[in-house]
């Protein structure tokens, strides 16, 4: 579920987000190419943890690290949000465009979404399936409905001035996964509202006309607008998600706004020892959650998954935290560079794959794990250029455009003062930052 910062400074003091974001985006990979692993590799994985959920919540902490502290730099929320639409949406339209090819070529399927083709691009225009009845296309954007849903909290945050108090926010949404994360319905307004294009249709226009408010209004209004679409995100988060229980996607928020809060501890605008305390006690409600409502027990296969997804993602975190200063080397920072090409693009080189007959033959363990090679070889190349001459040229025409606007409307400032982050200490790429 990663998105890239564009500023590309590899090496910098932010090069271990990098090398987090490959790991990550290389789990997720593992997770989804299971068909291509000798059987006996994926099952004593699998027993222990889910690599697919471990490499999406290291997504999450990362960009919860790192998208704050962009907004804060910039102090621009017009600046901040063309530079998410220019980092995102460019790619995520080539993978949805590849999905329907490979449909039309009879080498992939679209998830049902071509049933509805009216209400699939209304659930999928701002990035929300997840949360709007929509199937994920490609199946991995889930986690982008909850990015979309931090970007929009962020903004109503910043806009009132309290976006600061990160440890509170995390822990908030960390007590809310247990106390009410099991009452809470899933698809609530889909399963109650005869036509689901309802809900897709009133939710963009609503998220999209606060944002216009937000983005190019003043004063009051402006602030309306951006907690009009914040409410809008979290009420849909809370009510509205599809196959992603209440709970989970709370402790997900949880997470992200951990992340910020070992960012301010970094900038030495929190104190190390109270950080960490609320980042354990996030973590161990988050578990305490899952266990809690998931059923079953507290002991079992899922269980101890659970246990071992959450803890291992949290100590990913931190271990790359604590080495923040060591140089990396290249090959694994320009993993995590291309790490959102990888996340979303190999789904489809995976039904590509899952259509040659070489690939899906039954082989012994030396030809499997030279097929698997090959596969990474291909999607490094792919992701490779797809950074170079998607992500990157269109991060740099948003940036360009937003520097037209602030030079022909005047800089987009908030009342009151923002304390400014210094430039270095966001020097480098992050899973979404701006």
């Amino acid at each position: 579920m990663p998105a890239t910062t564009g500023e590309r400074t590899t090496g910098s003091r932010l090069a271990w987000l990098d090398v987090l974001r490959g790991v990550a985006a290389l789990c997720v990979v593992f997770d989804h190419a299971g068909s291509f692993l000798p059987g006996r590799i994926s099952a004593a994985v699998n027993q222990w943890f889910n690599p697919g959920e471990y490499g999406v919540f290291v997504f999450f902490l990362i960009s919860g690290y790192i998208v704050p502290a962009s907004l804060e730099r910039k102090g621009s929320v017009r600046t901040f949000w063309v530079s998410r639409i220019f980092r995102l949406y460019p790619l995520y339209l080539l993978a949805v465009g590849l999905a329907l090819v490979l449909y039309a070529v009879h080498a992939g399927a679209l998830n049902s979404e071509g049933s509805d083709p009216v209400k699939s691009v209304l659930s999928q225009m701002l990035m929300m399936s997840n949360v709007l009845a929509g199937q994920n296309l490609p199946n991995v954007v889930w986690s982008l409905s909850y990015e979309m849903i931090f970007y929009l909290v962020l903004t109503a945050l910043f806009m009132a001035r309290i976006h600061r108090r990160s440890s509170r926010y995390a822990l908030g949404f960390a007590v809310a996964a247990v106390a009410i994360g099991g009452l809470l319905p899933q698809a609530y307004f889909t399963n109650n509202v005869a036509n689901p294009r309802v809900i897709a249709l009133v939710a963009d226009m609503v998220v999209l006309t606060g944002l216009a408010f937000a983005v190019a209004l003043r004063g009051v209004p402006r602030f309306l607008g951006a907690v009009l679409a914040a409410l809008v995100g979290l009420t849909l988060l809370a009510f509205n998600g599809t196959w992603l229980s209440p709970w989970e996607a709370l402790s997900i928020l949880a997470l992200m706004f951990t992340g910020t809060m070992l960012y301010r501890a970094v900038q030495g605008q929190y104190p190390w020892r109270a950080a960490i305390a609320v980042a354990v006690t996030v973590l161990g409600l988050a578990i305490v959650s899952g266990l809690w409502h998931e059923g079953g027990g507290f002991y079992g296969p899922w269980q101890r998954s659970w246990i071992i997804t959450f803890l291992l993602a949290g100590l990913t975190f931190g271990t790359g935290l604590a080495l923040r200063n060591v140089r990396w080397p290249r090959f694994l920072t320009w993993l995590g560079l291309i790490s959102y090409s990888v996340y979303l693009l190999h789904p489809a080189l995976l039904e590509v794959y899952g259509h040659l007959a070489w690939t899906s033959a039954h082989y012994s363990l030396w030809p499997q794990l030279l097929v698997l090679a090959s596969f990474l070889a291909i999607l490094i190349a792919v992701c490779s250029l797809t950074y170079l001459f998607v992500e990157r040229p269109m991060q740099d025409v948003g940036r360009r455009l937003a520097r037209r606007l602030d030079a022909r409307f005047g800089p987009d400032r908030p009342p009151g003062r923002v304390l400014a982050v210094p430039a270095p200490a966001l020097a480098g790429p992050a899973h979404s930052d701006g």
